[in-house]
């Protein structure tokens, strides 16, 4: 080929790319290489889940694959990491093997998945990280509540409403080493900071289980059978734990609080009507806000995608339980 033919040839690509609003890339046979965007294209999205074991993930499994249904061309393949940060690294090893398109993924634990979230990122896949994070920058979008908000506000509840004269608080903590649990602790601190009569005399991790929860308390109510309340960071531990009092004949004298508030009959709102649980604090899954961006980045051909999306989050007490059910579109 000729200096001027190779010059033509370099100018209709630029002119097709302009036209299309989409990157030309160059041939590669590289694992997990995204492929051009655009609309009437099919497109496979590898979604790497911490765990299949709480009902929270479950329904963002759920909000995903629903949102994704309604875009022509999405295919969602959910791989479930069951708190094993090395099977989620091999999970997303997987997905680039299978050259998808793009990667959600919410981390067991943020230190362990950045290095396999930056490969992926680095070989142009584009990455939403969801709910939890990952260090550093490597990645398109993060998508999720703010914890330390939540924290805070449930804090906040405490100091004011739930035990204004004081008193005895058990913390049931999420996952070490996933940012939720180190921020809804935090917050939680910060919020009961106006209370100086409020004390935190025990915290141990229920790593966001039901049964663990449950075992978790269990011991900790023994130690301190004069605690007022118990403040969970999610509804299955909150639950694990009112059961624990049951069992100890304990659970008139004490207060549950968690963190979720799912929409579903087994979840936190009803909970909270039904009485087991004093609050619970919204914290969406953010599965159909992934999947718009999703859409955007993949079919709109988007490149100016927010960086960050944090979701809206409310107080649910049995005030406003059945309302508040009602409006997050509960059945």
């Amino acid at each position: 080929m000729n200096k001027r033919t190779t010059v033509l040839a370099l100018l209709v690509t630029g002119a097709l790319a302009a036209a299309t609003g989409c990157s030309v890339e160059k041939p590669s046979d590289d694992a997990g290489k995204a492929a051009a965007c655009g609309a009437g294209k099919d497109f496979l999205i590898g979604m790497s889940q911490a765990n299949n074991a709480e009902p929270y993930r479950q329904v963002m499994n759920n909000d995903v694959q629903t949102a994704a249904k309604a875009v022509p061309g999405f295919r969602v393949v959910v791989a479930d990491a069951a708190q094993d940060n090395s099977k989620q690294v091999a999970d997303v090893e997987n997905f680039l093997t299978q050259k998808i398109n793009l990667l959600v993924i919410s981390p067991n634990e943020a230190k362990p998945l950045t290095a396999v979230v930056k490969k992926a990122y680095d070989r142009g896949v584009p990455v939403i990280v969801l709910d939890r994070k990952v260090e550093g920058e490597a990645y398109t979008a993060f998508v999720g509540g703010d914890n330390v908000a939540i924290g805070k506000a449930a804090g906040e509840f405490y100091a004011t409403t739930l035990l204004p004269d004081g008193g005895k608080v058990i913390e049931i903590a999420g996952l070490p080493g996933s940012t939720p649990a180190a921020e809804r602790a935090k917050g939680f601190r910060d919020g009961i900071a106006g209370n100086p009569k409020i004390q935190v005399v025990a915290s141990q991790p229920g790593d966001w289980l039901r049964e663990k929860g449950q075992s978790v308390a269990d011991a900790l109510l023994k130690a301190h059978p004069d605690v007022a309340a118990v403040y969970a960071h999610n509804d299955p531990m909150a639950e694990g734990a009112y059961l624990a009092a049951k069992a100890a004949g304990m659970e008139r004298g004490i207060k549950f609080t968690g963190i979720d508030a799912l929409p579903v009959p087994s979840g936190g709102i009803k909970a909270v009507e039904q009485g087991r649980l004093a609050a619970t604090f919204q914290y969406a899954t953010g599965g159909r806000e992934a999947v718009e961006l999703a859409r955007k980045l993949l079919v709109d051909c988007d490149t100016d995608v927010p960086r960050s999306t944090t979701l809206d989050t409310m107080r649910i007490t049995k005030d406003n339980a059945a309302e508040a059910y009602t409006k997050l579109g509960g059945l």
